[in-house]
């Protein structure tokens, strides 16, 4: 039986975080890991117990919505709530992330990003990136990971 590699491992998670967003311009899932472990998981919401997106619809300034929290923040924000230090972690984000998450995770200490989707990859993040010695890497992710071995497990 084949073994799917860790990074398939971590992005899966990330995209199987992404089916809990609440925002219905895009679903986001980010899974911060250290030392093959998940340390913290994230998806782009709502504040807890504020208005939804899917329910409330999108409160949307200069075309952006600001109702909710990216799920690069929301990992982090867990880490910090929890106690857990993110220096020299990993994460792993379905999509590049945005500028400010950018400069969040560096600024955490996240040694390398992988995400799965190109998604307005701002040139100053990945400057911003590159600068801090982040290693920022795409990993192409396919839904028939899920399914590799089933034909095995039957």
């Amino acid at each position: 039986m084949n073994r799917i590699s860790w990074d398939q491992y971590f992005i899966a998670q990330s995209h199987l975080l992404a089916l809990r967003s609440t925002c219905t311009r895009l679903a986001v899932g980010a899974t911060i890991v250290r030392d093959k472990r998940i340390i913290a998981g994230g998806y782009n919401g709502s504040i807890a117990g504020g208005e939804h997106c899917i329910d409330a619809g999108c409160y949307v300034i200069d075309n952006h919505c600001v109702r909710t929290i990216h799920a690069e923040m929301n990992a982090l924000l867990q880490c910090a709530k929890f106690g857990v230090p993110t220096e020299g972690a990993e994460i792993y984000v379905t999509h590049f992330p945005c500028l400010q998450c950018c400069k969040a995770l560096i600024q955490a200490g996240i040694k390398a990003v992988y995400y799965s989707e190109d998604y307005k990859n701002h040139p100053y993040a990945i400057e911003l990136f590159e600068k801090a010695n982040v290693t920022v890497e795409k990993v192409v992710f396919s839904e028939n990971i899920f399914n590799m071995n089933n034909e095995k497990q039957i």
